[in-house]
């Protein structure tokens, strides 16, 4: 009597799914393909971009910040030593404004000249007391001084403006003062950190 194999149903479903699966795992197995790996190379410098234009962006803004908050406080002390010492001034001397350098020259309280120097290339303003120099500010892209007498223009709150002549230091009863400062975040990039900072003092002891 021969003998002849027989297969029952469970088995063959078996055996297909053992197939199946070790096809499954074969592609899993697999490394990317070429389209594949390409998608992802565009997505990760996508993401990259990003993520370097936003830190770029966030630097930018932190030291813009930083640089006005140093400003604003040199500008702040500047204006406090020049309110408090003009004030307080016997009178003017001279008014000088070169192409290099703006001086402003006064009699101080105790009849010694005291000078503010601006100078233009330097962007610098330096108080000069018996021959010692103090920078007030630094990087000053613009600076001015001017002078005004004693009487008020008709119908306003402005002072006639003083001109230049032999009579400049007896007319002057008022300086106004105007600057702003600015510093570069990039070699390429003037970025103005600090509003215009202005003041006009009165001349106490005239």
């Amino acid at each position: 009597m021969a003998f002849s194999p027989t297969f029952t149903t469970n088995d063959s479903h078996m055996n297909f799914k053992h197939l199946a699966n070790t096809r499954a795992e074969s592609r899993s197995r697999a490394g990317l393909t070429l389209v594949e790996l390409m998608i992802a190379m565009a997505i990760g410098g996508v993401i990259l971009a990003t993520v370097g234009s936003l830190s770029l962006w966030t630097g930018k803004s932190f030291a813009a910040m930083a640089n006005y908050t140093e400003l604003d406080a040199a500008s702040r002390n500047a204006l406090d030593v020049l309110t408090r010492e003009i004030r307080q001034v016997k009178g003017l001397h001279s008014f000088t404004d070169t192409t290099n350098q703006t001086e402003l020259a006064l009699i101080d309280w105790d009849s010694q000249y005291l000078y503010y120097r601006y100078n233009k290339s330097a962007k610098t303003l330096t108080r000069v007391k018996a021959g010692e120099p103090t920078t007030l500010l630094r990087d000053c892209t613009t600076l001015k001084f001017d002078l005004y007498q004693r009487n008020n223009v008709s119908n306003t709150f402005n002072q006639y403006q003083v001109s230049s002549g032999t009579n400049m230091a007896m007319t002057c009863k008022v300086i106004r003062i105007n600057w702003v400062c600015s510093r570069k975040l990039l070699p390429t990039e003037l970025l103005n950190s600090e509003s215009v900072q202005t003041a006009k003092i009165v001349i106490r002891d005239k």
